[in-house]
């Protein structure tokens, strides 16, 4: 098991395990869809290299208002 998620720090840090969770399924999404990771990957797993990200703040969750997210998704129209 990854040793990061045995405490709550990445929890705190993130603001909850909600947030962490999405966080760490978004990413481990973008990952699996062919983005590059932010670090260098090391024969590290997905999960192992969005854990590394998130502990060097290199990746946050953000939510948008309702508004926003329309006017995001008609500009990807």
């Amino acid at each position: 098991m990854i040793e990061a998620l045995k405490d709550n720090t990445l929890v705190e840090k993130v603001g909850g395990r909600f947030k962490l969770c999405t966080l760490i399924q978004r990413r481990l999404e973008q990952l699996i869809d062919g983005d590059r990771p932010l670090i260098d990957r090391q024969n590290r797993s997905d999960l192992e290299v969005v854990v590394e990200e998130i502990k060097q703040d290199l990746i946050t969750l953000e939510f948008v208002g309702e508004g926003e997210q329309k006017e995001q998704s008609e500009a990807l129209l």
